[in-house]
C-alpha cells in the first residue's frame, strides 16, 4: 500500500470512531469490480511535518489524534568516491493531527 492509501484507510476508521468528522465532500471510489461508489471524504490529518511545511504549526498541548506506521524514504550518502548512493524505504511509526489542532506559523500572525 502507499502513504496516501494508507493514511486514507485510517482516516475513514477515524472517522467511523467519531474523531474525525466528514468534509461535505462526496469521494468517488472505484471496487475492484470496477464498479463507482461515493464515500464521505473524512477530514484531513497530516503528520507535523506535513503541517509545518505547509505554514501550520501544532497549538500547545495538542495530542495526535493517531499513529500508525507509513513508509519513509531515506537516501544513505556513499562512503567512497565513484560509490552510489543507497535509496530506502522502510516503515516508521508517525503521529498525525487534524486541522482543529493546528494554526498559522508565528510568521503568519
Amino acid at each position: 500500500m502507499t502513504n496516501e492509501q494508507i493514511i486514507w484507510a485510517h482516516r475513514v476508521k477515524l472517522r467511523d470512531d467519531g474523531i474525525l468528522v466528514n468534509t461535505g465532500r462526496m469521494v468517488p471510489i472505484v471496487n475492484d469490480d470496477g464498479k463507482k461508489s461515493y464515500v464521505a471524504e473524512p477530514e484531513q490529518i497530516h503528520t507535523f511535518g506535513e503541517w509545518k511545511r505547509r505554514g501550520y504549526i501544532i497549538k500547545h498541548g495538542e495530542k495526535a489524534v493517531s499513529k500508525f506506521p507509513i513508509w519513509k524514504h531515506t537516501t544513505k550518502k556513499a562512503k567512497n568516491e565513484g560509490d552510489s548512493d543507497t535509496e530506502q524505504m522502510f516503515m516508521k511509526v508517525a503521529f498525525f493531527f487534524k486541522a482543529s489542532q493546528v494554526g498559522p506559523t508565528a510568521d503568519d500572525n
